[in-house]
């Protein structure tokens, strides 16, 4: 419950130019880290750049430099200049494709695959012949290094963001539910960078305490009055974002005067769609007759890069079988001597359009787990269809540190190898799970169950089951390749984080 003073709202008639010439210029003062982080990015570029051309220069051509080498020399020097315009041509400094999401990632790629054409096409234009081998080692070891910096980059930025750095200030506007669902979800998703530090909802109810005039709602964040309030609530709360939620109110009138208003304060307006959770690469934008209409294409559930994205889980999976087959027979052996009971345990899941399968996992509990759940059902810690204890008593001494480390999961790679499962998917449910599910969440069986996928980077068993629930949908309707890789690589550091496992 939120109370706050009605009497101290302020209206765009009543600001002075002195308070907007104010608000500017600590709003200036909050970008600068904007500009800053753009810096960075373009100097890793430039650095990661540099360094393949000159690992391509050496193991080409070695360390002596000849008349036939000294021309790649020369264009070794020039490459971070070619990367840097071939990024530029496809946006990947703007700051709207910058700090969440997979679009920066496609830019950076899409990058890579154009300073590729236009090195071949001046090659063939010129004629002159390039050494394939400099090229195919050159560039893609530059587009690989530049995603891996840049996520680190953003790791970093994310990390600032949950210590209450570099946060923009949001006023929501919209209905009570929608805004205090908003106001959670930013919370607890911090990476987002959105303080959400006030709200204008519709005819908030007042009320008399102590001969003041209050207003009274169930946000749980201050809230600056009605609709027709936002320009004032603005600078009340000395907010830089305004984002309008839907609403019938908010019309292409409503909204076009309202843009008019924040525009003279430099605040920037984001409109939220009523489609939740649809990748962006599926939306586009029709106008017609002037109207901008948002259209929503279908989920690419099939085709090419489904075939792609199978062919990468497979290859993938036996590398990591290869590679990581001395760990596994090691963590298999302490099992067994550790405690009596097969290394393995074998379960049956659901996966894709329905059909069964036995999932592979190290033994992480003693072999009488499954006859003692029932008298510790009574203790369960999560919520909705899944059963999690903290300290469970069941788990092994050295199957808590596999779980810890997400270790006890790696033999699920031999289910990626038998078309069972993908590398990253939705979590892979038990039958007792799947019977009890509404129509709209056996959308999750779209898709193959994953061995990570966004509900393991998003913090595992702490999730509420409603969240667990909504990030596989969102997988499932925003998926693509680039969407994969940024889950494995945050895969990466959510086991070193450990949390939420147990």
């Amino acid at each position: 419950m939120t109370t706050i003073e009605a009497s101290g709202l302020l209206t765009d008639e009543a600001e002075s130019g002195v308070a907007v010439a104010r608000r500017r210029a600590d709003r200036s003062s909050r970008y600068q880290w904007e500009a800053r982080y753009v810096k960075v990015l373009f100097l890793l570029d430039v650095l990661v750049s540099l360094g393949a051309a000159f690992l391509a220069f050496f193991l080409r051509f070695g360390e002596q430099v000849t008349d036939y080498s000294r021309m790649y020399l020369i264009f070794t020097l020039t490459m971070p200049f070619i990367w840097i315009v071939a990024a530029f041509l496809n946006r990947a400094y703007e700051t709207r494709y910058l700090f969440v999401g997979t679009d920066e990632y496609q830019r950076v790629i899409r990058g890579g695959l154009a300073a590729t054409a236009a090195i071949a096409i001046f090659s063939y234009g010129a004629g002159k012949e390039i050494a394939r081998g400099y090229v195919v080692i050159a560039l893609p070891v530059a587009t690989v290094g530049c995603v891996l910096a840049r996520f680190a980059a953003r790791k970093v930025l994310h990390h600032a963001h949950e210590r209450g750095k570099h946060l923009r200030r949001v006023v929501v506007v919209g209905y009570h539910r929608a805004v205090q669902e908003l106001v959670q979800q930013l919370r607890r998703e911090r990476y987002h960078g959105m303080e959400v530090v006030g709200a204008c909802l519709p005819e908030p109810i007042t009320t008399r305490d102590g001969g003041r005039l209050v207003v009274r709602t169930q946000v749980d964040v201050p809230v600056f009055g009605a609709f027709h309030d936002v320009a004032g609530a603005v600078g009340k709360a000395d907010a830089d974002t305004v984002i309008v939620l839907s609403c019938p109110e908010f019309d292409s009138t409503a909204l076009r005067r309202l843009a008019w208003q924040l525009e003279r304060a430099e605040v920037d307006l984001v409109v939220a769609s009523a489609l939740l959770d649809i990748g962006v690469d599926r939306t586009s934008i029709r106008v017609i007759d002037g109207l901008p209409m948002l259209q929503v294409g279908h989920a690419r559930l099939r085709g090419a890069r489904r075939v792609i994205k199978g062919g990468f889980d497979f290859m993938m999976a036996a590398l990591g079988l290869a590679v990581l087959s001395p760990l596994m027979l090691t963590v298999a052996a302490v099992i067994r001597a550790t405690s009596p009971g097969p290394a393995l345990f074998r379960q049956v899941r659901v996966g894709k359009d329905g059909r069964e399968f036995r999932i592979f996992k190290f033994r992480t509990m003693y072999t009488d787990a499954e006859a003692r759940l029932s008298e510790l059902a009574d203790l369960n810690e999560h919520d909705g269809l899944l059963f999690k204890i903290r300290n469970d008593p069941r788990v092994t001494k050295i199957g808590a540190v596999l779980r810890r480390y997400s270790i006890d999961e790696l033999p699920q790679l031999l289910n990626v190898l038998r078309g069972e499962m993908s590398l990253v998917g939705p979590r892979p449910p038990l039958p007792s799970e799947v019977a009890l599910y509404p129509l709209d969440m056996r959308r999750r069986l779209a898709v193959k169950p994953g061995l990570t996928g966004l509900w393991q980077v998003s913090g595992r068993a702490d999730l509420p089951w409603e969240e667990v629930v909504r990030l596989d949908l969102r997988y499932v309707e925003a998926w693509s390749l680039t969407l994969d890789l940024v889950i494995l690589l945050r895969t990466v550091t959510a086991v070193f984080r450990s949390s939420g496992a147990y």
